[in-house]
């Protein structure tokens, strides 16, 4: 849903900004997705100033130029050359200096620069109307009235005015508020402030036997019908102002009469339809329910079997509207009409819901009768219309407003316990300040006493029926923001200085195992084989036996000799992880060392019919070992080729100097001391250094963006030497604010390709934290990094 902030003005006082109101919107339940600028005019008219023609001659090497100078309020004129045929001296003139940036209504901006013309110089540029975008006349410059101030901000001069959009992402709960009108109530609430209705004084209406008849033959679908005769509009293209409201909020223009239904429903939330009056046969209105497999062509022009639990809008003959959903091709307003029957209805939500489904219609009328209308607006909602409509299309009211309103449909009346809101909403909350809450949202209150209110809640609250939904109601104009959070919960955000070892370990531990490890204990002691330097080696004085007669000086052999046992009874597909020390016989003295270890062998998943079986690779333990950095917020390390003995190859991920992660694949050699069959691989952390290096982390928030990302991809030749960390480094250099992530999808080398070369695929995340990117920009970022990686690593690109 768009909502206009120049639009929600006329309703409520609001002396914030727009971003500032996008803060208070979403906190007070009205989710704000994104807030975008809106002008009238591309561009804006920005930059341009009001000058005056002080000298104008003939151009000396051009017939059809002029050399001028013009005044626009500085210390020194401007020397403009300008070829439009009706400059001359004393005029004032919309002048662009160099730097100013020219949108035109067609084509696309362009700079102002000094230049020479014809040798000649010219500081700046005199514009025509469609130079600017203020129309599509080329004929000459624009020629300002004589009192225009000199300097002046032209958009001042044509007292532009920048409108925002807000993006709202409308909780289907919340029907009341699908509409300016209906935010603004919210904004007043949570403002304690009032909200003006337009007047609707001027509407005059006149008694008319001939006025059209009106017939509900199915109150339970129709609980209310209401509408108007117009004589003698003239239909036609809407003002400015009206096509600039509905322009904001992304509404197109269609003509004046059906633009002030549309800009009805979208300021009071009541849709509204215009009959052409003349077509309606017998001059009738029956508001009933179609016949089973009656033919009705809706406006888009598809004919539809309706069914007969269709509710129409029908004349004493054939279907013109399916009721609330979509109009008929035949009864619409065209050009030619000059008399129209306004209806402003309150339809069942279930029915429309039901009727937009069956037929895959989908409106803006739907959207809000399926969620549930004000049934007590609909006469206010015609009279604004009908004022409206003879504002911009002339007529006048032909008759009086038909309403038919057998029953009333009541306010919702029940207890609300003072005691119940502060218990659910977790607050000891003052009952002065709940009960002004409530009377701020427009919820009326008859009795009260110490403890407990009667309230009556307007029809056009549908969601609010309960003692509950109040509540909800009290806490959403109080603040999310305002009710505290529990202590408690810092354990799990890690937000102490020095973050406790167990609970680290722990939250590990249970992101392994929802990964699909499992934990191993193995013993300290191992033979002395498996040592990686005998003088380092500590050694038991008496030992039980010969395979139990050192401390281990690696985790390593304590993973194969776990995988080995387990493969002897033909468990191979393995993902074990470990927490565990190894120790070393000093000059200084005795050292542990506390580790973390990962191994991984056989397939990947289990066999099953539905799914290939593939064995585990060194990339599936490389993606276990970036989850954990991840969910320690362990960044900016150096990835090397692994010098561990233990690996055929690998990778080592460095925190300065030193290796905080060591993972490849087992070599043979090792693999043969513990007779383990296959491949595995293995990751070793140095625990220790992780929780030195996660005692600097900080727990900071960071609002989610309400703009897209984009994604960009490029294939790029390069040479076998060159690593994809080295293109991620080159790439983050290249632009460091936008770029959020770089990847590698694809790797290939093959006789297609030159000796020595292979070829990558990477793609790159962009996204702009504060608004939405376009395609001058993202082609901007991709050509940066590519000649950045041709400087550098000599790429090109496929």
């Amino acid at each position: 849903m768009n909502i206009s902030y120049n639009w929600l003005k006329n309703y409520v006082n609001i002396d914030k900004t727009p971003q500032e109101l996008s803060l208070i919107l979403t906190d007070i339940g009205l989710e704000v997705e994104a807030v975008e600028t809106v002008q009238s005019i591309p561009g804006g008219l920005d930059g341009l100033v009001v000058g005056e023609v002080i000298t104008c001659e003939q151009h000396p090497n051009a017939d059809k130029l002029k050399v001028t100078t013009v005044n626009v309020g500085g210390s020194e004129l401007l020397h403009i050359v300008c070829g439009a045929p009706n400059v001359r001296i004393g005029l004032k003139v919309i002048v662009a200096q160099v730097g100013t940036t020219c949108h035109p209504t067609t084509g696309e901006p362009f700079k102002i620069t000094k230049s020479k013309i014809r040798s000649e110089v010219s500081e700046g540029m005199l514009c025509g109307e469609d130079e600017i975008g203020l129309g599509t006349s080329h004929a000459g410059i624009v020629e300002l009235d004589a009192n225009a101030q000199i300097g002046s901000l032209v958009r001042d001069y044509y007292q532009i005015q920048d409108d925002y959009r807000f993006e709202i992402g409308l909780t289907p709960n919340r029907a009341d508020a699908a509409s300016h009108l209906g935010v603004a109530r919210d904004l007043a609430a949570y403002f304690r402030s009032t909200y003006t209705l337009p007047d609707v004084a001027a509407f005059n209406e006149k008694e008319n036997p001939d006025a059209t008849g009106v017939t509900v033959a199915n109150s339970t679908a129709c609980p209310r019908y209401s509408g108007v005769n117009i004589a003698g509009v003239k239909v036609g293209e809407s003002p400015e102002w009206l096509k600039e409201k509905l322009n904001v909020i992304g509404i197109r223009s269609i003509n004046n009469i059906v633009d002030v239904t549309n800009y009805v429903l979208h300021d009071l939330g009541q849709p509204l339809h215009a009959f052409d009056k003349d077509k309606i046969a017998g001059d009738k209105v029956i508001v009933r329910l179609a016949n089973e497999g009656e033919l009705f062509t809706t406006l888009d022009g598809v004919e539809r079997k309706l069914s007969s639990e269709d509710l129409v809008i029908a004349d004493a003959e054939k279907p013109m509207c399916l009721a609330g959903v979509f109009g008929g091709v035949h009864s619409g307003v065209t050009e030619e009409t000059t008399n129209i029957f306004l209806e402003s209805a309150y339809f069942n939500s279930v029915s429309i819901r039901k009727t937009s489904k069956r037929h895959s219609l989908k409106t803006d009328s739907s959207f809000r009768f399926e969620r549930g209308t004000d049934p007590n607006i609909t006469v206010y909602a015609l009279q604004r219309a009908a004022l409206l409509i003879q504002e911009v299309a002339g007529g006048q009211i032909d008759a009086a407003i038909t309403d038919i309103y057998p029953v009333k449909v009541a306010a919702f009346t029940f207890d609300v316990r003072y005691k119940n809101v502060q218990r659910l909403i977790g607050k000891d909350i003052p009952a002065s300040e709940i009960k002004a809450i409530i009377l701020a949202l427009g919820i009326e209150i008859s009795n009260e006493d110490a403890d407990t209110i009667t309230v009556h809640v307007p029809a056009y609250k549908v969601d609010v029926t309960r003692e509950v939904d109040v509540i909800e109601e009290v806490l959403r104009i109080y603040g999310y923001n305002n009710i505290e959070l529990k202590s408690q919960i810092k354990a799990s955000l890690n937000t102490s200085e020095k973050p406790d070892k167990e609970v680290v370990l722990n939250q590990i531990a249970d992101l392994l195992i929802a990964n699909g490890y499992r934990e191993i204990l193995s013993n300290s002691l191992t033979k002395g084989a498996y040592s990686d330097d005998e003088h380092t080696a500590v050694k038991l004085l008496n030992p039980l036996s010969t395979d139990l007669d050192t401390m281990r000086q690696n985790m390593i052999f304590s993973v194969l000799t776990a995988i080995e046992y387990n493969q002897k009874r033909k468990s191979s597909d393995i993902k074990f992880f470990e927490y565990g020390k190894t120790y070393h016989l000093l000059e200084e003295g005795y050292q542990e060392k506390q580790h973390m270890v990962l191994g991984i062998a056989g397939k990947k998943m289990p066999e099953q019919w539905n799914n290939e079986s593939k064995a585990n690779n060194f990339y599936n333990l490389k993606a276990a070992v970036d989850i954990l950095l991840q969910r320690l917020k362990i960044e900016n390390l150096q990835l090397v080729e692994t010098t561990n003995p233990h690996f055929a190859y690998g990778l080592d991920y460095l925190k300065g100097q030193k290796v905080l992660v060591s993972l490849g694949a087992i070599s043979a050699g090792t693999l043969a001391k513990v007779d383990v069959d296959g491949v595995v691989f293995f990751a070793d952390f140095d625990w220790d250094l992780v929780l030195k290096t996660i005692r600097k982390n900080t727990i900071t928030y960071k609002e989610v963006s309400k703009f897209p990302s984009v994604r960009r991809d490029l294939a790029l030749l390069i040479n076998d030497e060159v690593t994809f960390e080295q293109l991620k480094n080159i790439a983050i250099k290249s632009e460091r604010k936008l770029l959020k992530e770089v990847n590698i999808f694809d790797v290939y080398k093959g006789e297609k390709l030159p000796e020595g070369k292979k070829s990558y695929a990477l793609s790159f995340t962009i996204q702009d934290e504060e608004k939405t990117l376009n395609d001058k920009q993202i082609d901007s970022i991709i050509k940066k990094l590519i000649l950045n990686f041709e400087k550098e690593t000599g790429a090109v690109v496929r």
